[in-house]
């Protein structure tokens, strides 16, 4: 049988999310190397924190791969998400949410690949300049708005696949200390109740959906030894809609790469996927 552009490996077709805690910092840490030997598809990168034209030619266009689309925020250095696709490029790509205070800090790609819809995204942190949670209004109203973008489509039965760094610990399983974080960002009551109001509507989390343990996760704080005693929180997530559900078969979290303070997850995806 003749393999078409997005046959992938033998497995499937691999989607990849990582937040690379600043692209050029990452790129100096080896991350065109990583890129290149994972057979990805797809690779969705966020806190890019960087403006295209600021990354090196061989972080903007990496040999091998046919697209590459960045958006930064207006604030220099700041958020910013990055998609590289390996053998064809999106058939499009939007990045506006529609309310300017989002769309300025550059946090959103949804890119068509055929019948499949990519959603890239770097959801905010609602801790605040001060660490007082002061963001988490502003970070609850762009989950919100990105859900109301994307319910339509969810109702009809596309094949959506949502990828990022949600800055959200859905359960108790997805934190190594849940008691100590509860007046935390990332797991107060609100913001736990807006990824459950997600997966009541019909989004799958693709991790907890192969896998039930504890003991996963892909954040960890940049204080000494904590990574490697594994205190971390799960707050990178790759979300399918019933339509995408059902071409999805592993998903998985790669605590082995490093590089930055998260760590990559992906999804490998039947092939059909890109069939209509």
């Amino acid at each position: 049988m003749t393999r078409g552009p997005w046959s992938g490996n033998s497995d499937g077709v691999r989607i990849i999310s990582w937040n690379v805690n600043g692209l050029r910092a990452a790129h100096k840490k080896g991350f065109l190397e990583w890129l290149s030997a994972e057979e990805a598809e797809v690779v969705g990168v966020q806190e890019v924190r960087a403006r295209e034209e600021q990354l090196p030619e061989e972080v903007r266009a990496p040999e091998g791969w046919k697209g590459t689309h960045f958006v930064a925020a207006e604030r220099a250095g700041y958020s910013g998400v990055g998609l590289y696709a390996r053998k064809r490029p999106p058939d499009e790509v939007e990045t506006s949410l529609g309310v300017e205070e989002m769309d300025a800090e550059g946090r959103l790609q949804v890119a068509r690949f055929g019948p499949l819809t990519i959603v890239n995204c770097y959801f905010p942190n609602g801790n605040g300049k001060e660490r007082d949670n002061s963001r988490v209004p502003f970070k609850l109203a762009f989950y919100r708005r990105l859900f109301e973008r994307l319910e339509k489509g969810l109702r009809d039965g596309e094949r959506l696949l949502v990828m990022g760094d949600f800055n959200t610990a859905h359960q108790e399983i997805d934190l190594a200390r849940p008691k100590d974080n509860r007046e935390t960002s990332g797991f107060l009551p609100e913001e736990r109740e807006e990824m459950e109001r997600w997966l009541r509507a019909g989004w799958v989390d693709t991790f907890r959906h192969f896998e039930k343990g504890g003991g996963h996760y892909s954040w960890w704080s940049q204080r000494f030894g904590v990574r490697a005693r594994n205190v971390g929180w799960r707050i990178d997530y790759v979300l399918a809609s019933p339509g995408a559900m059902g071409f999805v078969k592993r998903a998985a979290i790669h605590p082995e790469v490093q590089g930055s303070d998260h760590c990559p997850v992906s999804v490998i995806l039947d092939p059909k996927v890109l069939r209509r």
